[in-house]
């Protein structure tokens, strides 16, 4: 329907159009009519605006604006004039219509197309409400209580593999999640009031590349479950992917968007409470209050004892790294000899990044 509506916008006033949803993501063009700039171009390539562009118009207030917004050209973003006609139904702007404006597009030309542009703004708002709708079912699916999930499922047409994402965004940050491809479902307000999450549920073979997809547009951390063939297990798959979450928001290795099958040892620590963390990571000693001992050792256990690389990897002659492990050992109490005090002394450094 979108398509169809801004075909026939084009045609009607021999323009070049486009139409984005509230976060500059492309949903429908028309064929090209006369010049091209780069933004239409890389928009429709990329179908999606830069974030430079983005500001540019923003800062002409169309987020807020309740009719058309005219831009000028600007040699340096090579854009040319265009107008925006903001997408609003019941005083919300769920997107925007671009024209190319080669100076024929009057006000009595845009209002000609009025009953079109209501059209599109109101058919985007309804996908909204229902996106928003089945998006509120994911709190129960994910829920602990088998007869929340029941009765969640029986209210979603699902079918496996499934795999659960969860994604640090506040929900005054809203993306339009409405917009993601059919067989996806979305919450952008579960998790507690100072860790807010999106809860998202994907058919497998998509899930990596929405996570990356969705993490980017919230500019922070996400983290992906495994799949489950049956539906009904997706719970299972939402806690792993919140764990995985939390692995990527804290250890540089994993961010920005963690699987919970290639977390390593972090799967057991993920699953430890704060308090248990902080027990094992305080196994470290007076290491915790000195981060490039404690980056040393970390190293050098992770080589497994392999000097002259973990020489390499942080830059120092073997002799400078063996003064610190020695050093380490003093103030430990520990032998980095012994396997045992050297699987304590790793687990409490990993422990002490989740913290």
């Amino acid at each position: 329907m979108l398509q169809e509506t801004v075909d026939e916008i084009a045609a009607r006033l021999g323009a070049s159009a486009t139409l984005e949803d509230r976060s500059f993501q492309l949903l429908a063009y028309a064929a090209q009519s006369g010049d091209i700039d780069a933004v239409r171009q890389e928009s429709i390539l990329r179908r999606r605006a830069t974030e430079e562009v983005r500001s540019y118009f923003e800062g002409y207030g169309i987020a807020t604006a309740r009719g058309p917004v005219r831009i000028p050209a600007d040699a340096d973003l090579r854009v040319l004039a265009r107008v925006c006609v903001p997408l609003r139904h019941r005083e919300v702007t769920y997107g925007y219509l671009w024209l190319l404006d080669d100076g024929t597009l009057g006000d009595d030309a845009l209002a000609s197309v009025a009953g079109l542009v209501s059209r599109a703004a109101a058919a985007l708002a309804q996908e909204a409400r229902r996106r928003e709708d089945l998006g509120r079912y994911l709190r129960e699916l994910f829920s602990s209580d088998a007869e929340e999930r029941s009765s969640a499922l029986a209210r979603l047409d699902l079918r496996g593999p499934v795999a659960a994402i969860a994604v640090h965004g506040s929900p005054d940050r809203v993306a339009a999640l409405w917009t993601l491809p059919r067989g996806i479902l979305a919450d952008p307000a579960v998790g507690a009031q100072d860790e807010p999450m999106v809860a998202l549920l994907a058919p497998a073979g998509q899930a990596w590349e929405l996570a990356c997809r969705i993490q980017a547009m919230y500019a922070t951390a996400a983290g992906v479950g495994d799949s489950r063939a049956d539906p009904a297990q997706a719970w299972r798959s939402w806690r792993e992917a919140v764990h995985a979450l939390r692995v990527a928001a804290r250890v540089p290795a994993f961010a920005p968007v963690a699987t919970w099958s290639g977390l390593g040892i972090y799967r057991a620590l993920a699953r430890m409470s704060p308090v248990e963390l902080r027990e094992l990571a305080a196994e470290t000693g007076i290491l915790a209050g000195d981060p490039e001992l404690a980056r040393t050792v970390e190293g050098y256990l992770d080589r497994a004892g392999h000097v002259q690389k973990t020489a390499a990897a942080l830059g120092v002659h073997r002799q400078t790294l063996y003064y610190r492990l020695a050093k380490a050992e003093r103030l430990t109490g520990r032998d980095l000899a012994d396997g045992e005090d050297r699987l304590l002394l790793h687990l409490g450094l990993k422990a002490a990044r989740l913290l």
